[in-house]
């Protein structure tokens, strides 16, 4: 490992063999790696040894495979100001901490875990903390976390929270203190896992040699906690998302296909009574406890923030009622105000007859005399905002108001270096801030510690903050122990092993996966359409199938004068959905449907230089890769039947509009048009003759079923999946949706080339449009009699 060789300590001193990093600490920072008398702390001389026997390209190497998992994974976070997916930036090497410092920190977390969970009760319930004039009033009156229509949900008795997080960070005397806490909806825990894979896959032999502590376990009782909250016959437990658009969505979809819960949007859940249910194919289901990652104001339109669009209308009627059970409860964000902390001794006095182990950074509430005017002194104080939710802004961008009256949203708080930790920057270990994420959970028999945490460290020396947003990475927290901890996993075991299907598929994930789909398969038409356009393009004269083409290109959304933006809207639209899915099905598939966008992307930036043609080959390969990952890698239950109906209904629909409008326009070209356009040139070739006969080519592209691209194959197929479709059972009556594709199926079977005409086309395409209609009606659509209805669309 590269260092400057004036910087390098001896072995007398404790250090490991090899090359120690270049240090370019911050001035009055702790170093977690590094003592005061220059040498290297115990638990840190493993790491730097086993770094140190590895050359700079096996490190790289093994770096590299850690990110490969992660790309192959889809491990990914929204940020920036267009929202973009990014590949989770990973850092190496673990931030590693003391057992026995570890221990002392764990007691100090759970001590702090129950503090926040009485006072939570005493705000939402007889709020003896305000009367007896321990917490001002305006902390809790103009605060927009304190829920007035659950004012005294904390009466009941039940914990409110559940699952929190601590933000830590050491201070110069290497004491740590509480940088925020987060019980609105903390996120973290999920990449922490995803840290903890990468990483061991990274340095598996010194994740032994160190007996890290797994983190299995933490998440097994965990499970158990919810599962035994409830406790309705044939309810469900899941987990609440905003939606895709949410920067951690990748960590909900992970969390609840690890924990086997449902992941659910509000659109999901109706609420009957006062009782709330999710919509599935199958029908109303019973959901008695929601994780929720969802902010409190956006829960329930009804009560709450009356815009929201990805709420619950009436949720808060259910957990009144005590027939549902959020984790946290609604309301828990109060507990992130940065004015509490100004208070917190007394408080913590008050409610738990002790002194708080971990203390909050110092705080002053600028509203109070006294805290204004320290803060107007100076002294190295930051002001900041008072309350939750509002704009975060950096050090020295907000100015004190000269009276305390008009600081009631401001507190200063003390302003100290974070400790640093070891970085891998460009191959060269380097020191860097980092803060601390720790995770806790309610069990039956109190709070409980994850092993370890999510740490964040800056790319630059001097960020007061790190953030991933803003360029940090994450890093693998290790809490070394003195044996290996047994293997946990979180499958049922110790019973006789019996396979299950999955459960009831949510109305909303089957219907984006019946549009993505079409929109697949009509992004492939589009490209078919475009690549046969430009193989014509150096014809003079234009003939009536070039103008059909031209016009069919145009009705897809993808206009003559900017192909390339049009066919991106189109292949941008099935990504679209695919991201609202993504659990569902492979990484592979999803980078295959990915990877048509970005070529998309870089054609349109160099369209002047692009080969146009053998980018429509590239883009139909990654489509085709799609399909086919699909049919293969994906589970084939009741998500995979919905995505094949609206694959076949798609292509069948397609296919016979296109070739209708061939046929219609007449002339030299048709049957050419109708081989190219449904991939059967080929197939021709060895079934008939040089020469193209109109009955040949009418019957393999349009009535043929054993051709797998004719409009005949697929409504076949399309009949066969919606058979075994949720609700189907054979012998008992047809729907709308099945009768209609029987009959659509007899008349293809039945029929000869001969009637083969514009008009017969035109009527099996509008009968398609009707049977996704029909689908979409019996399945997506219909909201259950005498529930709330959901203001808005999706």
């Amino acid at each position: 490992m590269r260092s400057d060789p004036s910087q390098r300590q001896s072995q007398s001193q404790g250090s490991p063999p090899g090359d120690l990093p270049s240090r370019r600490p911050v001035a009055g920072a702790y170093d977690e790696m590094i003592a005061p008398d220059g040498s290297v702390r115990p638990v840190y001389r493993p790491v730097l040894a086993a770094l140190g026997a590895l050359s700079e390209a096996e490190r790289a190497s093994r770096f590299g495979a850690a990110e490969q998992y992660l790309r192959e994974a889809g491990v990914y976070y929204r940020a920036g100001e267009d929202g973009g997916a990014r590949l989770w930036p990973l850092g190496f090497p673990p931030l590693v901490i003391d057992p026995e410092e570890w221990r002392s920190l764990e007691a100090a977390l759970v001590q702090r875990a129950g503090y926040l969970e009485r006072l939570l009760a005493d705000l939402y319930g007889a709020r003896r903390l305000v009367r007896e004039g321990v917490l001002p009033g305006r902390l809790l009156g103009q605060n927009p976390e304190f829920l007035r229509p659950l004012a005294r949900q904390g009466l009941a008795g039940r914990p409110l929270i559940r699952f929190i997080a601590v933000d830590l960070g050491r201070g110069p005397d290497g004491a740590w203190r509480v940088l925020g806490d987060r019980a609105q909806a903390p996120s973290g825990a999920g990449f922490a896992l995803e840290n903890r894979v990468a990483t061991s896959r990274a340095l598996p032999d010194l994740a032994r040699q160190l007996h890290v502590r797994r983190l299995a376990g933490f998440f097994a009782r965990f499970r158990e906690t919810l599962e035994e909250l409830n406790d309705q016959e044939g309810a469900r437990v899941g987990l609440l998302t905003p939606g895709p658009f949410n920067e951690t969505y990748f960590e909900h979809a992970y969390l609840a296909r690890y924990l086997g819960f449902h992941l659910l949007e509000g659109g999901d859940l109706v609420v009957q009574g006062d009782e709330t249910k999710l919509r599935t194919v199958d029908g109303l289901r019973p959901v008695g406890v929601l994780w929720r990652r969802l902010d409190a104001d956006y829960a329930d339109p009804l009560e709450l923030f009356s815009q929201s669009r990805i709420g619950t209308p009436g949720l808060l009627r259910a957990v009144r009622a005590g027939r549902l059970e959020l984790v946290n409860a609604l309301g828990s964000g109060i507990l992130e105000t940065p004015a509490f902390a100004a208070f917190e001794a007394a408080m913590a006095e008050r409610l738990i007859g002790e002194p708080l182990a971990l203390r909050s950074v110092d705080t002053l509430w600028c509203a109070d005399a006294d805290g204004h005017a320290e803060a107007a002194a100076g002294g190295g104080w930051q002001i900041g905002p008072a309350f939750p939710g509002q704009p975060a802004r950096a050090p020295g961008e907000i100015a004190l108001p000269p009276v305390p009256d008009q600081a009631v949203h401001l507190v200063a708080r003390r302003a100290s270096p974070l400790s640093c930790a070891p970085l891998d920057v460009d191959g060269r270990l380097e020191a860097r801030p980092v803060t601390l994420r720790v995770f806790l959970a309610r069990a039956p028999g109190g709070w409980e510690v994850m092993p370890g945490g999510f740490a964040r460290a800056s790319r630059a020396p001097g960020d007061a903050m790190p953030a991933i947003g803003a360029g940090g990475r994450s890093v693998d927290v290790w809490i070394p122990g003195d044996e290996p901890d047994a293997p946990i996993t979180l499958l049922a075991s110790g019973r006789e092993f019996r396979r299950r299907l999955p459960g009831s598929l949510p109305a909303r994930a089957a219907d984006n996966l019946f549009w993505l789909g079409r929109n697949a398969e009509r992004t492939e038409v589009a490209i078919r359409l475009w690549r046969a356009a430009l193989e014509r393009g150096g014809e003079e004269r234009e003939t009536g199938v070039d103008a059909a083409r031209r016009a069919i290109l145009t009705r897809s959304g993808v206009g003559a004068a900017a192909p390339l933006a049009g066919l991106h809207r189109v292949a941008r639209a099935a990504l679209d959905i695919a991201s609202r899915i993504r659990d569902r099905f492979s990484p592979d598939a999803w980078r295959a449907l990915a990877e048509v966008v970005e070529l998309l992307d870089e054609a349109r930036r160099d369209s002047a230089h692009a080969d146009h043609a053998a980018l429509a080959g590239r883009l139909l390969t990654r489509l085709a890769g799609f399909s086919g990952l699909v049919e293969e890698n994906m589970y084939q239950f009741a998500g995979w039947r919905f995505l094949q109906c609206g694959r076949r209904i798609e292509r069948g629909e397609a296919t016979a509009s296109a070739c209708a409008e061939f046929l219609a326009a007449g002339g030299g070209g048709v049957f050419e048009a109708l081989l190219e356009f449904t991939d059967s040139r080929l197939t021709y070739r060895r079934r008939f003759s040089v020469e193209l006969q109109a009955e040949s080519v009418l019957d393999l592209c349009l009535l043929d079923p054993l051709n797998p691209r004719s409009v005949a194959y697929q409504v076949a197929a399309a009949r066969r999946t919606m058979a075994d479709l949720p609700g189907i059972h054979a012998g008992e009556s047809l729907d709308s949706a099945a009768r209609r594709i029987a009959r659509l199926n007899v008349r293809l079977e039945t029929a000869v080339p001969a009637e083969v005409t514009p008009a017969f086309l035109y009527r099996v395409a509008a009968d398609l449009r009707d049977i996704s209609d029909l689908l979409s009606e019996r399945y997506f659509a219909v909201a259950p009699e005498g529930s709330i209805e959901r203001f808005g669309s999706e």
